[in-house]
């Protein structure tokens, strides 16, 4: 009896703990965000449990309630998901679905597990109801910043490239044309420079805007970074060639964009081309050399189209083949200083000397000035080769007045990114100082591209340097931007003719009267002037007749090493 009484007792405590796990189970369904059914097929019993009501609006009672779902979801997943209902039927123990609810538009995730018996006969099945929404959305994003610029909302430089790639391999079987166009605004940094970054992306969305209206299927639009923007074109033609969109979008410019401040904006693009099979083989190769001829577009004078030819390839690989010997070049200082005379245009007395800086490269060529001095602009190894012109040209002069106390006058050419950095003067001030040098017997060349932009700042600059009793020069006058009215507010000391009217100014009238001009009105307003590339007697003889004050040129002097002009010196003294 006690046996019994014992077994008793240990059964109801067992019903006991499954009853508090049943309520523990149950407890933690009910709170889940999932909903469950669970169907037995030994005694045909249908239970739901968990959030069902957060799913549908209508209750499970029997198993062909279960189709009701069906009626919910859309029409492309209604087979699919009928299939996994009844899992049983192909012998399969598991299989997942998702669908998205036509009214709520929420994403579904629908999980079917049946288990089996040795037979092979279904026991019982357990369908999972999940909301996979926010996950769904997530994937979506992902997605979309797989394919898409999230500024502009056009696809974006790797989708790009690889849509670019994919087209390249089908028109090498089709014999077809791809044409890539790389498009760039003009002076867009002006734009987030002075209106600030905000309205820059916005100028950026309203043009891509613009561009999005030529994607079709065989025209792709792409927004690479900034103010940069790629459109591939698959076999160009009519209103899907390179020349009706470059009209379309100059048209579409004409008008100015205007911004959620009201402020209008006028644009212009710089646009270059080049098409397989003809530039390139690749989509990277192809983009490049259409970068490639846009930069060729931009400096011929902005607002324009270029495209490509195999001669431009061969400069712009030049220029880089260049540009990576110039790095090596100003790390070791790998330059050397000549120094031309310049002589009174009255009396042949030596006046003073233009430092200019000279270039061999590792095989021992010279490399013109005129070649490498732009690079060093564009990628800003101009300011530590100007900085070491400064110092060497003083150290030089230094040497030369210790050993001959001659009054020469040392000229040293600025480029205008050294002349605009906030430590120009101040570093200057201190080089003088350092070799014990009088400001009066510097005089330091500007070109008129110094003064095109901040123009009160850059003549508060050429004030202060005149104070500390630096002489200002105005080089190359003529060539550039000359402008009378602001020639009379200049604080400079004196003004060099260039070389192109000195060379026909003999044989050629309307030089004459340009020259005589310059020099009458240079008199006026009490500048000295500088002739430079005098070559001929006659050239010299008219620019004494006509009172230039100073002459420079292969007449009565070439560039010369620092030696030469130590001879020179030795002679004068």
């Amino acid at each position: 009896m006690d046996e019994l009484r014992y077994q008793i007792d240990l059964l109801n405590a067992m019903n006991q703990k499954l009853s508090r796990n049943e309520k523990a189970y149950r407890a933690i369904l009910d709170t889940s965000s999932n909903a469950f059914l669970y169907y037995s097929f030994e005694d045909d019993r249908l239970e739901v449990i968990g959030n069902w009501s957060f799913f549908f609006d209508f209750s499970i009672k029997e198993v062909k309630d279960v189709t009701q779902i069906l009626e919910c979801v859309e029409e492309k997943y209604v087979l699919p998901l009928r299939e996994i209902a009844y899992l049983e039927k192909t012998g399969i123990e598991f299989a997942i679905q998702e669908a998205m609810l036509t009214e709520s538009k929420k994403w579904i995730e629908f999980e079917v597990t049946v288990n089996y018996n040795e037979l092979k006969q279904p026991l019982e099945k357990i369908l999972c109801v999940r909301d996979i929404t926010k996950f769904k959305m997530q994937n979506d994003e992902l997605a979309y910043m797989a394919y898409y610029d999230i500024l502009t909302g056009l696809y974006n430089r790797n989708y790009f490239v690889r849509v670019l790639g994919e087209w390249l391999r089908k028109a090498e079987a089709t014999k077809d044309v791809v044409a890539v166009m790389f498009i760039d605004i003009d002076d867009f940094r002006k734009i987030n420079d002075s209106l600030g970054i905000i309205a820059g992306d916005e100028v950026v969305q309203l043009f891509g805007q613009q561009l999005k209206e030529f994607e079709s299927d065989k025209v792709i639009v792409s927004h690479f970074n900034s103010d940069l923007y790629c459109i591939a074109i698959y076999a160009p033609y009519g209103n899907r060639s390179v020349e009706f969109i470059y009209n379309s979008i100059c048209d579409n410019l004409r008008k100015p964009i205007r911004l959620i401040g009201q402020e209008e904006m006028n644009l212009s693009v710089s646009v270059g081309v080049a098409e397989y099979p003809e530039a390139a083989g690749t989509a990277l190769e192809l983009i490049n050399c259409a970068e490639i001829v846009m930069f060729r577009a931009k400096n011929q004078g902005k607002g324009t189209i270029q495209y490509f030819d195999a001669k431009i390839l061969n400069e712009f690989l030049e220029n880089v083949t260049i540009e990576n010997k110039l790095k090596d070049a100003v790390y070791n200082e790998n330059f050397s200083l000549y120094f031309q005379p310049q002589f009174e245009t009255s009396t042949k007395t030596l006046r003073g000397v233009e430092a200019l800086i000279r270039w061999k490269d590792d095989k021992g060529s010279f490399i013109s000035p005129s070649v490498f001095i732009p690079i060093a602009e564009r990628n800003g190894a101009i300011v530590p080769i100007g900085n070491w012109v400064v110092e060497e040209s003083l150290k030089a002069y230094a040497a030369w007045r210790n050993k001959y106390n001659y009054p020469l006058v040392m000229s040293i050419n600025i480029s205008a990114i050294q002349y605009k950095r906030p430590d120009f003067v101040a570093n200057l001030m201190r080089l003088l100082e350092e070799y014990d040098i009088q400001p009066s017997q510097v005089e330091l060349e500007i070109t008129e591209s110094v003064l095109i932009d901040d123009f009160a700042r850059i003549i508060d600059k050429m004030r202060v340097l005149r104070n500390y009793g630096l002489r200002v020069s105005l080089d190359d006058f003529g060539t550039g931007f000359s402008s009378l009215s602001y020639l009379k507010n200049l604080p400079i000391d004196t003004l060099k003719i260039d070389k192109s009217f000195i060379d026909t100014v003999v044989c050629d009238n309307s030089t004459k009267v340009i020259t005589e001009s310059i020099i009458l009105m240079a008199k006026k307003l009490n500048f000295e002037t500088v002739a430079e590339g005098v070559e001929t007697e006659e050239q010299y003889e008219y620019l004494k007749q006509i009172k230039c004050d100073t002459i420079q040129g292969y007449l009565f002097g070439k560039p010369s090493s620092f030696e030469e002009i130590e001879q020179l010196l030795e002679k004068v003294e």
